[in-house]
């Protein structure tokens, strides 16, 4: 939710359904949307904080896209996730990628990708009020 009680996501970003149905998909190709989905929110995030000089919103939304801020996400949602949300996350994390970049650790870039694939799960299923509900939880922190 944003601070005045909307829905953060309440619609698709994109008009291009899958071929596959979500379920389908793998789990890289869930990650590859959910990377691009996780990224607008973020974006969006920092342009709705006060500081716009474009360093700063750079140095802020690195602060939630980095492998290790990634894994540190998933890590922080895994006690709410629901045991089909619990299956999505470990069929993400199991994926073979191929390379790990070389400034992120195995674990962390295995987690970053599993929590990328959530997002791109929830987003591809139209879950929209459960993906605001878990990115808010990791942009805006606990509320209450």
């Amino acid at each position: 939710m944003t601070n005045d009680g909307e829905p953060l996501m309440d619609m698709n970003l994109f008009v291009y359904e899958p071929a596959k149905d979500a379920q389908q998909l793998n789990p890289l190709v869930l990650a590859y949307i959910g990377d691009a989905v996780f990224e607008m929110a973020v974006r969006q995030f920092v342009i709705s904080r006060p500081n716009h000089r474009p360093n700063h919103l750079h140095r802020e939304a690195v602060k939630f896209v980095s492998a290790k801020a990634q894994a540190a996400a998933l890590l922080k949602l895994m006690p709410l996730l629901s045991a089909e949300e619990t299956d999505i996350v470990k069929r993400g994390r199991n994926a073979k990628s191929g390379s790990i970049p070389k400034n992120a650790d195995v674990l962390d870039y295995r987690h970053s990708t599993a929590f990328e694939c959530l997002i791109g799960y929830l987003y591809y299923t139209k879950r929209f009020d459960r993906l605001g509900e878990l990115l808010a939880l990791i942009l805006e922190g606990p509320r209450g």
